[in-house]
């Protein structure tokens, strides 16, 4: 099917605690509120910047819809 759409599996695996402000608040912007949460979001430039501020402290895995 050529309408799929991609989803980013994102998962916390390390704590924020220490780091600065701007990389908790990138993690509350993806709607990670706490460790070994995961969250579903849309495959796009926005979502891949966010990830790149924190990616020391996820882990990301792509899915189709």
């Amino acid at each position: 099917m050529a309408g799929k759409v991609k989803r980013l599996k994102i998962t916390q695996v390390k704590s924020g605690i220490g780091y600065a402000q701007r990389t908790k608040d990138t993690l509350r912007a993806l709607g990670i509120h706490r460790m070994h949460q995961t969250v579903l979001k849309p495959d796009n430039s926005a979502i891949r910047g966010m990830i790149t501020r924190v990616r020391h402290l996820v882990v990301v895995e792509a899915e189709e819809a």
